[in-house]
């Protein structure tokens, strides 16, 4: 008898009302027949801020490290920065240029390390019943009371100039 493989399959959206605006993402994880949604809220972001937050969240809510995982994401801005190692380059030139989202490119840089991720782009809002879970989730997390700060993009300022001054030495 063989050993039935699994892999994590993971849905991620993000939403923003105004962009900048208030924000939220949405994540529809599953393994086997086990099904774990996650969606939070934040006053002030960006679409792609949350599309890039709901990779993030989704890699720190995994315990186990090494195994196989494929995330489906609308964005292309999210599924190109990785598939095509945009990310990997930007890590290695210190995000010369002043690439945005650099808090969160350095935490998804640092999480996907102990993965096996393939990427792969979904056309939004259309028939993918995953795609549209997280996008009900993003959408209604982002419309919802008690929005949390996203302190990168609020402070963005501030954080970015200490990441310019912290050397990259993980490489």
């Amino acid at each position: 008898m063989q050993k039935q493989s699994h892999s994590l399959h993971i849905y991620t959206d993000g939403a923003s009302r105004g962009n900048p605006g208030k924000g939220g993402f949405g994540v529809v994880m599953m393994w086997g027949n086990a099904v774990k949604e996650i969606a939070a809220g934040y006053r002030l972001t960006t679409n792609n801020r949350m599309e890039l937050m709901a990779v993030i969240v989704a890699l720190q809510h995994l315990t186990k490290k090494n195994i196989p995982l494929t995330i489906y994401t609308d964005s292309k801005y999210v599924a190109d920065s990785i598939e095509k190692k945009w990310v990997d380059n930007w890590i290695k030139t210190n995000f010369k240029g002043g690439k945005k989202n650099k808090d969160l490119w350095l935490q998804y840089y640092h999480l996907a390390k102990d993965f096996t991720i393939k990427i792969k782009w979904v056309k939004g809002h259309a028939d993918n019943i995953y795609n549209n879970r997280c996008d009900e989730l993003a959408t209604t997390a982002a419309d919802g009371n008690n929005l949390l700060i996203d302190e990168g993009y609020e402070n963005a300022e501030t954080i970015n100039n200490n990441l310019s001054n912290t050397k990259l030495n993980f490489l």
